[in-house]
């Protein structure tokens, strides 16, 4: 049976499934907070189905129907507006809202250097970056509050699919002025830091990671701090309370407080973490979006990865 829902009314579900505020909405859609009212009320009657749920503290949020329907739209609006291509048999530049997540340990270094390569490319594109541990992320994209996230393929969520883009291996981070640090050899392996402080890094998935390394080597490692925050560990070393593994390698081996870190490759054969790109499976991506995944897989090509060594 035919359904007289219009395009419109979809455009404006949209907009409220991202923002789950119907004042925002209204305002970005530049139309009355009643006429957008309407508009829902009229889809849910349309389609026979609760798409938000009313709640007096929080205002709307999504229903799992809404949730669903807010995945499965992305890539349908994003195919109406190519029909205007088809008519004037033209590529239209690509344009309208993306909305990415990103692993927060690496934000600070790796979305400026994103951002600023795809809206090379594409400046009509308004990229918005939400940050948050693996966690979160994982939960953002089968909510439906991003479209796909740039994150670690450490702690596997069921229901999204990867792509990876980066090999990272892991890496020690001692203070400057450390004995190991002052010796002419590149690399130190984990015996040598048996007994010493570690400052881990502690996020879901990420701690458990770390740790694995010392527990498939037989070592059980002194952790005198647990951070949450990538450059917090980092200060933290250069301060002179530890010494910490890492992945993510940066430009520089200064902190936020001015001191340096020196940088030593990790002996031995070790797991590497992969970043990647996800998204649910199944879900077909938007222009918006495979635009920015051939824009992360280009830009990360270019940075080297450490080599293990035995």
């Amino acid at each position: 049976m035919a359904r007289s829902f219009t395009l419109v009314q979809l455009r404006y579900f949209a907009s409220v499934a991202e923002t789950e505020n119907m004042t925002e909405s209204a305002g970005r859609l530049n139309i009355s907070q009643s006429a957008l009212s309407s508009a829902i009320s009229q889809l849910e009657k349309e389609l026979g189905a609760q798409l938000f749920m009313r709640r007096h503290q929080r205002g709307i949020v999504l229903t799992d129907v809404g949730r669903l329907l807010a995945q499965e739209l992305r890539p349908f609006l994003d195919h109406a507006d190519r029909l205007f291509d088809v008519v004037h048999g033209a590529a239209h530049e690509l344009d309208g809202d993306l909305t990415v997540g990103m692993f927060a340990p690496f934000a600070s270094f790796r979305a400026p250097l994103i951002l600023k390569a795809f809206e090379d490319h594409y400046p009509k594109v308004r990229v918005t970056f939400i940050e948050g541990d693996l966690e979160y992320l994982g939960r953002a994209l089968l909510d439906g509050r991003c479209e796909l996230a740039l994150m670690y393929d450490i702690g596997a969520v069921d229901g999204l699919e990867t792509t990876a883009i980066e090999v990272l291996p892991p890496h020690v981070i001692l203070p400057a002025d450390h004995l190991l640090a002052a010796r002419p050899t590149q690399d130190v392996s984990l015996d040598e830091l048996a007994d010493q402080p570690l400052i881990l890094l502690d996020l879901p998935h990420t701690r458990e990671y770390f740790l694995d390394l010392f527990a498939a080597a037989g070592i059980t490692p002194v952790v005198r701090h647990r951070v949450s925050g990538y450059e917090t560990v980092r200060s933290y070393v250069a301060g002179g309370f530890g010494y910490s593994i890492l992945n993510q390698r940066l430009p520089g081996d200064s902190t936020y407080l001015g001191r340096d870190v020196a940088v030593r490759s990790l002996r031995g054969r070790h797991r590497p973490i992969r970043a990647v790109l996800a998204r649910p499976i199944g879900l077909r991506p938007t222009r918006r979006a495979s635009a920015f995944e051939e824009v992360c897989r280009r830009l990360f090509s270019q940075q080297p990865s450490a080599p293990m060594i035995d």
